[in-house]
């Protein structure tokens, strides 16, 4: 705009225009900019600081202009540097000299950090409520097959059986934590920066106290200078993000291993899938890949705000421009990503037979077998190497341990006696019967206190 270059004799060079233009991006924010527009435009004619018809006159263009963008009738102009000038000018199109008067008392300093909070508020929301989605999703399958029992893994090597449902309440817990790290980034979040001015306040009798309610904040910043730099609250957001992206991506590995041809667990919906270009037979979990491969570009968003910010000194520079184009990005993909995997996971075909056969063919009842063992009187180091022995004579009697016979049993320890067959696949997952166990009725109270986790919030 005009008034911006006035100190200079010559206008910007075409490309300096589009290199330091935000608006292709940065358009998005015009609800917000337009919301805190009107809460300023009120607060001025409230403090006489601008006569009130030019305060209505500025409220009602604004409320024009942002129906216009709506319906697709505005023209973003590549002239103007983002949108609040983009904004501004349209306004004074619209209502004339007037709309001179709406800067006042601001900066696009103190504007642009509070369109950046208003939109990452309504974010956080949004995200908060995506991550709400895929909890239940995982508790639905979850009490769809409470006694459905699979191998768990360590080092991706047959472990222990566990539950189904207490496999899928470890995501469950892991997005609780993701719930509460976006929560506790709202609280930061919720800070009006409008009042600081470009860097050391301004000097109208401004009410910030009265923009803040207008515009739903809880509080004002303390500080004019760090209200227009800080950027926290973005990166804040971007590290949550990121970690919940991983959790997304190990639940992607699983989902991705499991309906594999080797192991056979589940079935993804075809609606969660795709073929082949040229194998007729395929169908390939790529909406679980993607997932995967996503999480990649949110870890970068990440590590580029970091970078951004860690030299640059007080107050505003124009590098904090790039505060927004990442965020977008990740914003975009971990909302879309919550919601796929919510619908992904709820449309799974669980194949419980399979998942059991793996365990019956696994040695999983070997940990038992030990603790059997040491409940007899064995230390259970020693009963550790007596059982070790014992796989290593099923591998190659190519036998179960159901298949022994007790005489069989004894040749290792004499310790073992007919209660021996006692140890099943259910008695095993139930004795895990401690809190945060296996066991059936740990996991049914496991999941009646996560369903009321999600009723309270």
């Amino acid at each position: 705009m005009s008034h911006v270059r006035s100190r200079f004799d010559k206008p910007a060079d075409e490309l300096v225009i589009k290199y330091t233009s935000s608006l292709p991006f940065d358009w998005r924010l015009y609800r917000e900019d337009i919301r805190g527009s009107v809460a300023h435009a009120r607060m001025l004619a409230k403090q006489a600081i601008i006569p009130a018809s030019d305060a209505e006159t500025i409220v009602k263009g604004l409320s024009e202009i942002g129906q216009e963008i709506e319906a697709g009738g505005f023209t973003f102009k590549p002239e103007m540097e983002d949108i609040h000038m983009a904004i501004e000018a349209r306004l004074k199109e619209k209502i004339g000299e007037a709309a001179g008067r709406l800067h006042t008392a601001r900066s696009r300093n103190d504007q642009v950090a509070t369109d950046l909070r208003l939109y990452m508020k309504d974010t956080l929301t949004a995200t908060i409520a995506a991550v709400y989605e895929l909890q239940t999703a995982l508790l639905t399958v979850s009490e769809k097959n409470p006694d459905v029992i699979l191998p768990g893994y360590t080092h991706l090597q047959p472990a222990q059986p566990l539950l189904l449902a207490h496999h899928y309440l470890a995501y469950f817990e892991m997005l609780e934590r993701d719930k509460a790290r976006f929560t506790d980034c709202a609280e930061r979040t919720d800070v009006l920066p409008l009042g600081s001015g470009a860097l050391a306040g301004t000097p109208y009798n401004t009410d910030r106290e009265f923009v803040a309610r207008e515009l739903g904040f809880k509080s004002v910043s303390r500080n004019s200078l760090d209200a227009v730099s800080d950027r926290d609250f973005v990166v804040e957001y971007l590290s949550a993000a990121a970690i919940a992206m991983m959790h997304l991506s190990r639940l992607a590995e699983e989902l991705i291993l499991w309906s594999s041809a080797e192991f056979g667990f589940i079935e993804i919906d075809d609606a969660y899938a795709t073929g082949s270009s040229i194998m007729p037979q395929k169908k390939n979990p790529d909406v679980a890949e993607l997932g995967r491969g996503k999480t990649g570009r949110v870890y970068g968003h990440l590590t580029a705000m970091l970078t951004t910010l860690k030299g640059l000194p007080l107050a505003y520079n124009r590098d904090l421009q790039e505060d927004k184009e990442g965020l977008f990005d990740a914003v975009d993909t971990l909302l879309l990503s919550l919601k796929v995997f919510a619908g992904m996971i709820s449309s799974l075909k669980i194949k419980s037979d399979k998942m059991l056969g793996s365990v019956d063919k696994s040695y999983l009842l070997a940990t038992d077998l030990a603790d059997y063992l040491v409940k007899k009187g064995e230390t259970f180091r020693n009963a550790h190497g007596v059982v070790g022995r014992l796989v290593s004579h099923c591998l190659k009697t190519r036998k179960t341990f159901p298949e022994l016979s007790l005489s069989e049993y004894r040749e290792f320890s004499p310790l073992f006696n007919d209660d021996v067959f006692q140890i099943t696949v259910m008695s095993s997952v139930d004795s895990r019967d401690n809190p945060g166990g296996t066991a059936r009725q740990r996991v049914s109270r496991a999941l009646s206190e996560a369903k009321k986790i999600l009723s309270d919030e």
